[in-house]
C-alpha cells in the first residue's frame, strides 16, 4: 500500500508549517501551556497516526482521523493533502479535489503542486499537470520527482525532446534516483532510440537501481536471436526474495520475452504463467457480466439514435477501440501519418467524462438514471469540452485520434456525444490477440489477463459487446482486421484514410517513419515495416492454452 504515497510524504511532514500556528508562547495562558500539546501539536500527532494506517493499508481508519483533524481546525492542508493520497488509485477525482484545496490553502508548498500535477497526468489531463509540475519547479528547482513528472507529461503528450533534457537534469542531482533512472532511457525509447535506452537500461542494472523494471524495459528494446547473458542475470535475480511480488512478476516477464524471442516457447509461457501469478490480482467476471449487460440494455438503437441531435457534430474526433494488442497502436501510427491527422495516443478522457456522469453502474437502473441527466444542454458542453481538450494537442488537425482500446465500452456515449465521430474496431485472430495480452505485464486495470480461462470469457464478452454497437450504428463502425492490415498493408491503409474522409497520402505507407512518442508496449514493432510474424503466433504455444481456447469457445479459430 506504501508504494502509493506520493513523494517524500514523510520529509514533507517535518518541513509543514501547521495550517494554524500556535500562538507565541508568552500569550498562552499557564494552565493550558502545561496541559499538554497545542492544537497544532495534536493535528500533527493525528495525521501522523493517519501515515501509519494508510501504510498498514488500513485506509477507512486513515481517513477517520484526517476528518477529525478537519474538524478540529477547518482547512489544514496537510489533512486536505492526506485525504488527498488515500484517494489515489480508488477514487481519483476525489484526490484530485482534496490535493487543489491543499495546494489552495498552500500555494508555496512544492510537493501539494506535484501530486496534483501527477493526478492530472493519470487522468491524462496534460495542460494542467504541465502546470502544476513548473509551479513545483518554480518553488524547489531541485525536486527531481518533479522534473521526472514533467517528463513523463511531455512524453504522454507526444512531446518527447522535451521530456529528454528533464531527466537529463534529474540524474545531475541524483545519480540514483530510480524514477530519473528509468525515466530517461523509456524517453529515448519512446522515440524509438532503442539502442541509446538499451544502454541506460543496462547502466541502472549494473548499479542495481530498479533491477526488475529495468530488466523488464531492457528487454523489449529489441528482438534477440541469440541467447544473452541478461537471461542468465535474470534467472538469477528471480532467487532473491527481496524484489517482492511486483518485482518478481517483472522478471518473469523479462524472462518469458528472452525465451519467446529464442523460441524456446515451453519455458516461455512457464514464466508467463508465473509472472502473472506473482501479480495475484483476480478481476470479478461475474461483475463485469452484468456491467456489459446493463450497456447491452440501456444503450439501445432507439436511445442513441434519439439522443444523438444533442451531441456535437464535428468530424475531429476518431476513436481507435479494440482488445489491447489487436493492432490499435499499429492502425493509429498508420492514420497519424497522414499530414491532416494527430495521432493523440491512449487518453483517458472519455472515460472520466463517462464516470463524471455515472455511467459506471453495474446495473440497468444505475446506467439508466445517468442517461437521464443528459439534457441536450449537458451533451453539448460535455462535447465541446472533449473538442477543447482534443484541440490542445493539434489546433489545425482535421482528425484527432483517441487510441484507447478500452473505449469500446464507451461506444453508447460515442454515439451521443459525436454523432459524426469515425469509430475504427481492431479486430485480430482471438487466441493470438490473448496470448498477446497474457504474456505482457499489464497495469491492475488488466487484471483479466492474468488467467486464461479469464481471459477468454473477458474477450467473449467484449465480442458480445461490439456485436451490440454495430447493431446500434450499423455501417458506422470500421471493422480493421489485423490480419487484412499485415496481408495487404496498402489495400487496408487506404482504406482506412477513405473512412475517415481524406484523400490519400503515401506517407501512410512510411507510418515507421513518423516522429513523435509512442508509449505502448508496441512501441519496437510500430517502428518497423510491417511483418507477419505475429499472425497465427499461439500455434508455438497449443499445448500450453488449452484453457484459453476452451474458454473462447466458438470464437477460438483453431
Amino acid at each position: 500500500m506504501s508504494n502509493r504515497l506520493p513523494p517524500a510524504w514523510a520529509k514533507h511532514l517535518k518541513t509543514q508549517p501547521s495550517a494554524k500556528a500556535a500562538p507565541p508562547k508568552a500569550t498562552l495562558p499557564k494552565a493550558k501551556t502545561q496541559a499538554g500539546p497545542s492544537r497544532a501539536q495534536a493535528d500533527d500527532m493525528l495525521l501522523r497516526q493517519a501515515l501509519e494506517f494508510q501504510k498498514a493499508g488500513q485506509l477507512p481508519e486513515a481517513e477517520e482521523l484526517c476528518l477529525r483533524v478537519l474538524a478540529r481546525t477547518p482547512n489544514h492542508p496537510l489533512a486536505f493533502y492526506t485525504l488527498g493520497t488515500l484517494g489515489l488509485g480508488f477514487d481519483d477525482e476525489k484526490a484530485l479535489r482534496y490535493f487543489a484545496r491543499a495546494v489552495g490553502e498552500e500555494p508555496r508548498n512544492p510537493y501539494y503542486h506535484l501530486s496534483l500535477g501527477e493526478t492530472y497526468l493519470k487522468l491524462s489531463e496534460f495542460t494542467p499537470a504541465i502546470r502544476h509540475f513548473q509551479q513545483a519547479l518554480a518553488l524547489k528547482a531541485d525536486l527531481v520527482e518533479a522534473l521526472c513528472a514533467l517528463g513523463d507529461a511531455y512524453k504522454a503528450f507526444d512531446k518527447g525532446e522535451l521530456a529528454l533534457p528533464l531527466y537529463e537534469k534529474a540524474l545531475k542531482i541524483d545519480r540514483d534516483h530510480p524514477v530519473a533512472r528509468l525515466g530517461l532511457p523509456r524517453a529515448l525509447a519512446s522515440l524509438g532510440r532503442m539502442d541509446e535506452a538499451a544502454a541506460y537500461f543496462k547502466e541502472a542494472i549494473d548499479q542495481h537501481i530498479a533491477v526488475p523494471a529495468a530488466y523488464n524495459a531492457l528487454v523489449h528494446t529489441r528482438k534477440f536471436t541469440e541467447e544473452p547473458p541478461e537471461l542468465a542475470a535474470i534467472l538469477t535475480e528471480l532467487r532473491d526474495p527481496g524484489h517482492g511480488a511486483e518485482g518478481a512478476a517483472s522478471l518473469h516477464h523479462a524472462a518469458g520475452k528472452l525465451l519467446n524471442d529464442l523460441r524456446r516457447y515451453k519455458e516461455a509461457m512457464d514464466h508467463f504463467k508465473k509472472g502473472n501469478q506473482a501479480g495475484g490480482q483476480k478481476f470479478d467476471l461475474e461483475i463485469y457480466r452484468r456491467s456489459v449487460d446493463a450497456l447491452i440494455e440501456t444503450f439501445t438503437p432507439e436511445l442513441v439514435a434519439s439522443m444523438a441531435a444533442y451531441g456535437d457534430p464535428s468530424e475531429v474526433p476518431v476513436f481507435v477501440v479494440g482488445m489491447p494488442r489487436s493492432g490499435t497502436t499499429l492502425t493509429e501510427q498508420i492514420c497519424g501519418s497522414h499530414p491532416n491527422v494527430h495521432g493523440a495516443g491512449e487518453l483517458s478522457k472519455l472515460r472520466r467524462i463517462a464516470n463524471g456522469i455515472g455511467l459506471k453502474g453495474s446495473s440497468k437502473t444505475d446506467l439508466g438514471r445517468s442517461i437521464a441527466t443528459i439534457t441536450p444542454k449537458l451533451a453539448k458542453t460535455l462535447a465541446a469540452g472533449h473538442l477543447a481538450y482534443l484541440r490542445e494537442r493539434a489546433p489545425n488537425a482535421l482528425r484527432i485520434v483517441d487510441k484507447m482500446p478500452s473505449n469500446f465500452e464507451l461506444i453508447g456515449l460515442i454515439g451521443i456525444l459525436f454523432p459524426n465521430a469515425r469509430i475504427i474496431h481492431c479486430r485480430r485472430d482471438a487466441i493470438d490477440n490473448c496470448i498477446s495480452c497474457f504474456v505482457l505485464q499489464f497495469s491492475g486495470a488488466h487484471s483479466y489477463s492474468c488467467d486464461l480461462q479469464t481471459l477468454g470469457l473477458y474477450y467473449r464478452e467484449y465480442d458480445r459487446l461490439m456485436r451490440h454497437w454495430n447493431n446500434v450504428l450499423p455501417g458506422r463502425i470500421l471493422e480493421n482486421r489485423y490480419e487484412t492490415l499485415i496481408e495487404n498493408q496498402e489495400e487496408q491503409s487506404r482504406r482506412l484514410i477513405d473512412y475517415l474522409g481524406l484523400p490519400w497520402d503515401d506517407a501512410c505507407l512510411r507510418f515507421f517513419d513518423r516522429d513523435g512518442s509512442v508509449n505502448t508496449y508496441s512501441r519496437w514493432q510500430v517502428r518497423q515495416p510491417i511483418y507477419k510474424s505475429s499472425v497465427k503466433r499461439w500455434k508455438n504455444y497449443e499445448s500450453e492454452i488449452q484453457p484459453l481456447i476452451e474458454a473462447l469457445g466458438d470464437l477460438a479459430d483453431t
